[in-house]
């Protein structure tokens, strides 16, 4: 698995658990104090996230941070 696979297999888990709970990209944004722009660009695998800020997206939509990047 590529570095850019990687990315965009967790941005989709990511959207997966999101549209789950019903939320949009804001929402997420807001529960994690992120901005909109930064959750699509996770989502979309256009950056590389650091293990905190997944952790905080994991605290955010209330899983472990092992959902998130169970791939």
């Amino acid at each position: 698995m590529t570095k850019e696979d990687l990315k965009k297999s967790i941005g989709k888990r990511i959207v997966a658990l999101r549209t789950a709970k019903g939320w949009s990209q804001s929402d997420l944004a807001r529960a994690c104090n992120k901005d909109r722009q930064a959750i699509e660009k996770l989502e979309n695998g256009k950056v590389n996230p650091t293990l905190y800020s997944l952790l905080e997206v994991a605290m955010a939509l209330e899983v472990e941070l092992k959902v998130v990047v169970d791939i």
